[in-house]
């Protein structure tokens, strides 16, 4: 179900963006790989950026078009059901490779929307 403030998952999603930079500074993918608490943890975080977008719904596309948001709400499936099979090779490349354009558009939504409530600002 969609929240009815896209804003909220657009936090959540920049939030969780946030945690993984600060979880593989300084790691190459080689020691991303070695350290078994960075992946793991690395993992929840994309599936809370996965639960995020569907969440937005068709608000996603609207607010960012750019976006493979059929992609990013496929990663919590793979990662919730094939769990077993996820390569941490492949996690290094989506957070070098896709999160940086998805943390701009998510920046960019953002400012797009009307401040809601008293907390914005």
């Amino acid at each position: 179900m969609p929240f009815s403030d896209p804003r909220q998952a657009f936090k959540d999603i920049l939030e969780n963006i946030g945690r993984i930079e600060r979880f593989t500074a300084g790691l190459d993918e080689h020691r991303f790989k070695d350290n078994e608490q960075t992946v793991f943890a690395v993992q929840y975080a994309l599936l809370v950026i996965s639960e995020a977008a569907m969440r937005l719904g068709e608000q996603a596309q609207q607010l960012a078009p750019e976006q493979p948001w059929q992609s990013i709400r496929g990663l919590g499936n793979w990662l919730r059901h094939g769990y077993d099979r996820i390569d941490p090779g492949i996690l290094w490349r989506t957070v070098i490779v896709d999160l940086p354009p998805l943390k701009a558009a998510a920046k960019e939504a953002l400012r797009s929307l009307p401040p809601s409530g008293p907390e914005s600002g």
